[in-house]
């Protein structure tokens, strides 16, 4: 019940900043034009939203003898969290990085990129794809995915704003609509919104994601020194990722540290790091959140 409530406020939330959208780019019609879209990318989000993420990334299907090694390793985390064996993308991508993606675990992906299986060792791949069956095993995958198609069309219509704002478009304000004023105005909000919404969903749940993945690995090692060669490789060899993405993945993608964590998707890779490896988390890195940090001790001690 807690991700179907989550799901609907998400789709709640984004449709109302549609409409608002709307309602400043053509006032009372264009709110209602806007409704009608948002109930349609609603739709479209629910059944589409992980096909539309894997091509943006030019992922293809692997099947187990192309890569088997990586099906053995999703194979036995699949029967340790009683999950179905879901499918398996490789993204054509140096940079070492993963996500999940689907509507249900029945209908699930785990997409990694071929940085990732060249880079990292047995035990460290093992880690990150248990973490990625893990937002599977707790439903994260149709939230986040909703919500990278959603954020994305709101940076679109942003975008779309700052332009018709530049050239003088926008209805006036005996229309309904907020004129030039209030396009420039949501051209600046509504990303940030996009990007606040998508923050709330992330953080916690990758505290979670961690936890749960660590004990389908059997132990923490792997996870952890696979964050560390994580955060060391994005930075050498960044990733091309869509901002209305990167929460989807294991780390950042677009993380650049120091004052960016403030706005980063995910918690700070030291304190993930630390939690993982039972230490007391680097001075300064406690934005995660004591909701988070609640969730991922209730999950180790259900799995110890």
């Amino acid at each position: 019940m807690g991700n179907w409530f989550r799901t609907t406020m998400l789709l709640g939330i984004m449709t109302a900043l549609i409409v608002w959208i709307g309602n400043l780019f053509g006032g009372q019609q264009g709110m209602i034009l806007a409704f009608i879209v948002a109930m349609g990318m609603n739709f479209f989000s629910y059944w589409f939203s992980d096909r539309i993420v894997l091509r943006m990334y030019r992922a293809r299907e692997v099947t187990p003898d192309q890569a088997p090694e990586v099906y053995e390793m999703v194979r036995q985390i699949a029967h340790r969290a009683n999950l179905p064996v879901p499918k398996i993308y490789i993204i054509p991508e140096k940079s070492p990085n993963a996500f999940a993606t689907g509507r249900n675990p029945e209908h699930a992906v785990v997409a990694v990129t071929e940085g990732l299986i060249n880079l990292m060792d047995r035990e460290e791949i093992m880690g990150v794809l248990s973490h990625e069956m893990a937002h599977i095993k707790n439903r994260d995958i149709l939230i986040g995915s909703i919500a990278a198609t959603m954020a994305g069309a709101i940076m679109i219509l942003a975008s779309m704003a700052r332009w018709t704002a530049f050239f003088g478009g926008g209805s006036d304000d005996d229309e309904g609509g907020l004129g030039i004023v209030g396009l420039i105005v949501m051209s600046i909000l509504a990303p940030v919104a996009a990007m606040l919404i998508q923050m709330a969903i992330s953080r916690s749940r990758e505290y979670l994601a961690d936890a749960t993945g660590a004990g389908f690995a059997g132990q923490p090692g792997g996870l952890a020194n696979a964050l560390e060669k994580l955060g060391a490789y994005s930075k050498r060899l960044p990733m091309p990722a869509k901002p209305n993405t990167a929460h989807m993945f294991i780390i950042n993608p677009l993380s650049a540290g120091n004052l960016a964590n403030l706005f980063s998707t995910h918690p700070p890779l030291e304190e993930r790091i630390a939690r993982l490896r039972g230490q007391r988390p680097p001075a300064g890195h406690h934005l995660g959140g004591d909701r988070g940090k609640n969730e991922a001790e209730a999950a180790r001690r259900r799995l110890s």
